[in-house]
């Protein structure tokens, strides 16, 4: 397979699903919330300590997050070492809104947020103290919503994610049956 500059969409990806490796680049706990079937989870920020893993692949790799723009990033970074890969469009969420099933671990499933949601959650938390400790303790605390907004502007930007990197290191977000944990 070669690296596609455009991503593979649903209907392209899903008559191949047998013949490719899928690889979802997403958290431990996003993947525990639904993935595609087969699925092995490996999380952007460990892609390249997998990198002989991806590299040994029989299969074609076919990079799967909740939307598209986390896969499509472990595509460029795969590349940059010579390991052929696509990117799902849409990703998991496309997947699921085409119809198509997902799988989930076994036992009990427990409510899991998205890191997309997280971060809404975290940023919105973080202005809130800011002004509120602004108002009631310093002004000098109102920065904190500065910095936050600041934040926001340039993962905007440059389509990066700070927060969203940190939130991806908790505990809560490392859970799961990885094997490449």
């Amino acid at each position: 397979m070669s690296i596609s500059p455009t991503p593979l969409t649903v209907g392209q990806a899903e008559p191949r699903l047998p013949q490719l490796h899928v690889v979802d680049v997403r958290t431990p706990g996003e993947f525990a919330s639904g993935h595609l079937p087969g699925a092995v989870n490996v999380p952007l920020d460990r892609i390249r300590k997998n990198l002989s893993d991806l590299r040994g692949s029989a299969s074609p790799l076919l990079l799967v997050c909740a939307s598209g723009p986390r896969s499509e990033k472990a595509v460029a970074e795969l590349a940059v070492h010579g390991i052929a890969a696509e990117s799902l469009a849409g990703g998991t969420r496309a997947w699921a809104a085409a119809g198509h099933p997902l799988e989930f671990p076994p036992g009990p499933v427990r409510a899991i947020w998205g890191m997309e949601r997280q971060v809404r959650f975290t940023a919105g938390a973080l202005v809130l103290l800011g002004l509120a400790l602004g108002l009631l303790v310093h002004p000098a605390f109102q920065l904190l919503s500065a910095g936050i907004a600041g934040g926001l502007v340039f993962s905007a930007l440059t389509d990066t994610c700070g927060m969203a990197a940190l939130l991806g290191r908790l505990p809560f977000n490392r859970r799961g049956t990885s094997p490449h944990a």
